[in-house]
């Protein structure tokens, strides 16, 4: 795929909003706008959303506003859309994993089943692209997580997959962060280096997300 003079928008969570960067500048996409000479960048993360549908909604909380949501409110005109997400729906929210054959937006693998028609039929000559979550510390599902009681807490890993066997059901390509960014968020070493928190990667880690989708897009 031709990187040069695209429009591309970016859909995502905080990671994506740019937590964790020192500014703007830093945030993963600028550096692929500026180091593969995009046309435009435009980034849609909102920190803490998911992909899911939670079934209580706060209309005041801009968490409350998912993925599926929030495609609509999306520029027309990209060529290419990449989706930057799961990691929240992991983390917390009431929504259930569900499993390959949900078609209803309050599970994660049924709001993937809403969420990527409803992208391929909005840009109907564009790129659909997926990231998966990186790893984080707290991925197990035993600590560190929040889900209401009676929803069962799955691994990070669980999600990642979902999040591949959708795609691959509508031959959407997937970056498998999880498995290749090199950006080991379950090891403290690396959280040092690159996700302090154990979530948001910094500047150093957003140059390795950007490097990874770069090579990756151009293999398309």
């Amino acid at each position: 795929m031709e990187l040069r003079g695209i429009k591309a928008n970016f859909l995502g969570d905080s990671i994506t909003e740019g937590v964790g960067t020192s500014s703007a500048e830093h945030i993963f996409f600028n550096v692929l706008k500026e180091n593969y000479g995009l046309k435009e960048a435009r980034g849609y993360g909102v920190g803490g959303t998911r992909i899911a549908r939670q079934t209580v909604l706060n209309p005041s909380d801009p968490f409350d506003r998912d993925f599926i949501m929030r495609a609509d409110e999306m520029d027309a005109d990209a060529d290419l859309v990449v989706v930057f997400g799961g990691t929240n729906d992991y983390g917390h929210g009431q929504a259930p994993l569900g499993s390959m054959n949900d078609r209803t937006v309050f599970t994660f693998y049924g709001a993937l089943h809403n969420l990527i028609p409803k992208l391929i039929e909005k840009y109907p000559s564009g790129k659909i692209v997926f990231m998966t979550p990186l790893h984080r510390m707290y991925e197990d599902g035993t600590a560190g997580v929040w889900k209401p009681e009676g929803v069962e807490q799955k691994p990070l890993v669980d999600y990642v997959r979902a999040i591949k066997e959708v795609c691959e059901h509508y031959s959407v390509p997937v970056l498998d962060l999880f498995a290749s960014s090199g950006i080991a968020g379950n090891l403290q070493c690396v959280c040092d280096r690159l996700m302090p928190d154990g979530l948001h990667p910094n500047d150093d880690g957003h140059v390795i997300i950007a490097a990874k989708l770069g090579k990756f897009l151009e293999n398309l």
